[in-house]
C-alpha cells in the first residue's frame, strides 16, 4: 500500500520543502524500498527546463536555502536530508574517526584527504577548481578525483553546497553550471544546524522513533540495515 507522498504529484519548491520535512529522507532517485523519491514525485516534463519547477533546479537550492543537506550519502546515490533530521544523521551514518585518521589505517584514500583538506580551506569550492588544486585536472586522474568526491560525502565529511555558475577570465558565464561543495560542519554551522548531541546509537534511535508511522515498513527495515555498518 502506498503511502500519501507517494501517490501525489509535486510541482513547486515549497511543496517538494514540505515533503523534505516530512520524510526527513528523500533520495533523488528512487533508491529506498516503498519511499518517495524525488524523481517519482515530479512531472517527468518538469526535469532539466532550467525553470521554477525543475526539480533539478530544486536540488541545489536546498542545501544554499539551508533546508536540507544534499549529496551522495547513501549508496553512492544522491540524497537530500531535511535540517532537522541531518545531525542525526551524519551522526549515525557518518564516520566517528577523522579522515587523516582513517586513512592511516587504511581505511581512506589519499585523494580522500588531499580534497578534504582543500575544501576545509575554501568552502563552496566549484569542482573545476577542486580539481585544478588537487592536482588532479589530467583526464587519467578524473575517476579518481569522483570517487574520492564520492567517499568523502557517504562518510558525510563534505555535502554538495549547491551549484554555482562557471566564468571565464573575464568574468563571463563559460559552460556548465559546476557543483560545489563544502564540509557538513560547516554547511551546518553556516545555517545555525546544531550538532547531535548523544552518542551513535541514540542517533539511530532517533532517525527510527522519527519514522515510525510516517515510513513504510519495508523502508525502514532497508534504511535500519544501512545504519547497522
Amino acid at each position: 500500500m502506498k503511502n500519501a507522498e507517494e501517490q501525489r504529484i509535486v510541482t513547486t519548491y515549497k511543496e517538494m520543502g514540505e515533503v523534505i520535512a516530512r520524510l526527513g529522507i528523500v533520495p533523488l532517485a528512487a533508491l529506498i524500498p516503498e519511499h518517495p523519491s524525488v524523481n517519482a514525485l515530479t512531472k517527468a516534463e518538469n526535469w532539466h527546463t532550467g525553470t521554477e519547477v525543475d526539480p533539478w533546479q530544486w536540488r541545489a537550492r536546498f542545501p544554499g536555502d539551508g533546508l536540507a543537506g544534499y549529496g551522495k550519502f547513501i549508496k553512492k546515490k544522491a540524497v537530500l536530508v531535511s535540517r532537522e533530521w541531518f545531525p542525526a544523521y551524519v551522526k549515525a551514518a557518518g564516520s566517528s574517526q577523522p579522515l587523516e585518521e582513517r586513512y592511516n589505517n587504511g581505511l581512506a584514500s589519499r585523494e580522500a584527504v588531499t580534497l578534504l583538506q582543500i575544501i576545509r580551506s575554501h568552502q563552496g569550492i566549484e569542482t573545476r577548481q577542486l580539481r585544478v588544486q588537487g592536482d588532479m585536472k589530467a583526464k587519467e586522474k578524473k575517476t579518481a578525483f569522483d570517487n574520492a568526491l564520492t567517499e568523502l560525502q557517504g562518510t558525510l565529511d563534505i555535502v554538495i553546497s549547491g551549484v554555482q555558475e562557471r566564468h571565464n577570465a573575464e568574468g563571463e558565464t563559460n559552460g556548465w553550471n559546476s557543483t560545489s561543495f563544502e564540509t557538513a560542519e560547516h554547511w551546518m554551522e553556516s545555517n545555525q544546524i546544531p550538532q547531535f548531541e548523544g552518542t551513535r546509537e541514540e542517533a539511530v534511535d532517533w532517525l527510527l522513533s522519527r519514522m515510525e508511522g510516517i515510513w513504510q515498513p519495508a523502508a525502514v527495515s532497508w534504511i535500519r540495515k544501512v545504519l547497522s555498518w
